[in-house]
C-alpha cells in the first residue's frame, strides 16, 4: 500500500518497516502514543494534495501534523495515516507591506527569527517551539494580544487543501465563509499549506517573571483582577500558581518552592515599561525573584523553551474566564497547593484590550468578552507520573469550573467530548457545522476538536 505513496510524493513516507518509525511517530505530548500505519513527510502542496487522495482513497483516518504540539495528541492517530508538514518551514516577509508568509511547519520561533531581523512581530504564544499552525487555527493569543489581538485576528489569507483534494485561498474575499471557519475552527476544514499574516513593530520588550511567596498569592490575584483592566494594553502580565524549577538559572534556594507569578511583556523603551510596571513593584509585596529586563521579542518567546522539551507527560484541562472572585481564587489556592509536581502549573492568560474589539460572529473564536484564557497543566518528566498528574488537573478544573464560561480554548483541550466541543464554539457551533459540511461533508479531517455536520 506504501508503495502507491512513495512514488507520489517526493517526501519521506515512513511505515513500521522503517527504522525511523518510533522517532517519526513520536509526539510533543509524551503520555500520547499512537501507532500510525504511514507518515507522510510533505515537501510541498503537492505532497500534502497527494497525501490526501492516499488517505480518502485508501479510507485511512487522517491526522495532521505541524509542530506537533497538540496536547491531546490529533498529530498522530492509530493504524492511519498522519500528513507531517514539519519539513514545510518556509518564511517570507515583505517589511514594505508589514506581511508574513508562513509555511505550516514553522514554529513560533522560526517565524519570530525571521520577523524580527525587520523590527516585527507576529502575534503568537509564549513558547517559541509551538507550531504556527495549529496555535493560529485555535486563535492564537500570547504576550501582543492585549495590544494587537489574537493571532487570527492578524491573519489575512491562507491556502488550503480541501477533502477533494483541490487548492483554495481563503480570505476576506474569498471563500470567505471557510476563512471565517478556519479563524478558531481548527483542523476541521482542510490542511493549510501557507498563512499570511500582518506583522507590528515589535522589537525589544520589557519582559520576564516577577515571583512572590504563595503565602501572598491570595493578595496578588485579587489586586491582579482589579489592575488588568486599567493596565495599557502594550502591557500584557499573565499570573501563574506554580513551582521553581529546581535548575539554572532560579536561585538554589527557590527551586522547589511554590508561588504566584506575573509573567509580563511590555512592548517598548525600558522607560515607559518601568512607568506601566510600576504598580507592581509597588503595590504589591517584596518578590522572592523579579527576572524582568530588557531584551529581544524572540528572547522573550523562547525564555521558558528549556524547561517544556518534548517528550514531557501532560494533562491539559482550559476554561474561559471573565471574572475571578475570592471564592474562586480560594479553589485556585487550595488546588494549587496539592500540585504533584514542580512543573505542574495554573496560568491565567489575558485575552482583553484589542482581543475584545473585535465581535464574537466575526471568527470562529467565540469568546470575545472573556478577561482570560485559563489553562491547568499536570506535568511532569517521569511517565509513572501521569496518573497524578490526570487526577490532580481534572479535580482542579472541576473546582474551578463553576466559575468560568464554559467553554475552552481548542489548544488548551484533551479529547473531551461534543459537549466540551460545543460550550468552546457556543452560537457559532451551528454556522461552523454548515460550513463542514461544504467542505468536508465526509469529515475526512476528523482527528482534532470535531465539528459533526449538522
Amino acid at each position: 500500500m506504501t508503495a502507491v505513496l512513495h512514488e507520489r510524493l517526493r517526501g519521506d513516507v515512513i511505515d513500521v518497516t522503517d527504522d525511523r518509525y518510533d522517532e517519526a511517530r513520536k509526539l510533543y505530548n509524551g503520555m500520547i502514543d499512537k501507532r500510525p500505519r504511514v507518515v507522510a513527510r510533505c515537501t510541498d502542496v503537492a505532497d500534502v494534495m497527494a497525501a490526501v487522495a492516499f488517505g480518502r482513497d485508501e479510507g485511512l483516518p487522517i491526522a495532521v501534523r505541524g509542530g506537533g504540539h497538540n496536547g491531546a495528541g490529533f498529530g498522530s492517530c492509530d493504524e492511519g495515516l498522519v500528513i507531517d508538514l514539519s519539513p514545510m518551514k518556509g518564511v517570507r516577509v515583505d517589511p514594505a507591506q508589514r506581511t508574513v508568509r508562513a509555511e505550516p511547519g514553522c514554529t513560533q520561533g522560526d517565524v519570530d527569527h525571521a520577523t524580527h531581523a525587520f523590527g516585527l512581530a507576529v502575534p503568537a504564544g509564549i513558547v517559541s517551539s509551538t507550531g504556527i499552525a495549529g496555535l493560529t487555527l485555535g486563535g492564537g493569543h500570547g504576550y501582543l494580544s492585549r495590544q494587537y489581538g489574537l493571532t487570527i485576528d492578524n491573519l489575512l489569507e491562507v491556502d488550503v487543501v480541501l477533502a477533494d483534494g483541490r487548492l483554495v485561498t481563503a480570505s476576506e474575499s474569498e471563500h470567505a465563509d471557510l476563512f471565517w471557519a478556519l479563524r478558531g475552527g481548527g483542523g476541521n476544514f482542510g490542511i493549510v499549506t501557507s498563512f499570511r499574516y500582518r506583522a507590528h513593530p515589535v522589537d525589544t520588550v520589557h519582559g520576564g517573571p516577577i515571583f512572590f511567596a504563595f503565602e501572598h498569592a491570595a493578595e496578588v490575584m485579587r489586586w491582579y483582577r482589579e489592575f488588568l483592566p486599567n493596565a495599557p494594553e502594550k502591557l500584557s502580565p499573565f499570573l501563574g500558581l506554580k513551582s521553581v524549577p529546581s535548575t539554572d538559572p532560579f536561585p538554589r534556594e527557590l527551586w522547589g518552592s511554590r508561588i504566584c507569578a506575573l509573567v509580563s511583556c511590555y512592548d517598548g523603551p525600558a522607560e515607559e515599561a518601568e512607568v506601566a510596571m510600576k504598580p507592581i513593584r509597588s503595590e504589591l509585596p517584596p518578590p522572592l525573584l523579579d527576572g524582568c529586563a530588557q531584551m529581544p521579542y524572540p528572547a522573550l518567546q523562547a525564555l521558558f523553551d528549556p524547561l517544556l522539551p518534548p517528550g514531557l507527560q501532560w494533562y491539559w484541562k482550559g476554561d474561559f474566564v471573565r471574572d475571578l472572585p475570592d471564592a474562586a481564587i480560594d479553589v485556585h489556592l487550595d488546588h494549587a497547593a496539592q500540585a504533584p509536581t514542580e512543573l505542574s502549573l495554573m496560568h491565567l492568560y489575558p485575552i482583553d484590550g484589542a482581543v475584545q474589539r473585535v465581535g464574537a460572529d466575526e471568527t470562529a473564536f467565540r469568546h470575545r468578552d472573556a478577561t482570560w484564557s485559563m489553562v491547568i497543566a499536570g506535568i511532569d518528566p517521569d511517565p509513572t507520573g501521569a496518573d497524578a498528574i490526570t487526577r490532580w488537573a481534572r479535580s482542579y478544573w472541576e473546582g474551578v469550573h463553576p466559575f468560568t464560561m464554559g467553554g475552552a480554548y481548542v489548544n488548551f483541550m484533551m479529547e473531551e467530548g461534543q459537549d466540551r466541543v460545543r460550550a468552546t464554539y457556543g452560537d457559532n457551533y451551528d454556522r461552523l457545522a454548515a460550513i463542514k459540511g461544504t467542505y468536508d461533508p465526509s469529515n475526512l479531517f476528523r482527528v482534532n476538536q470535531n465539528i459533526v455536520v449538522a
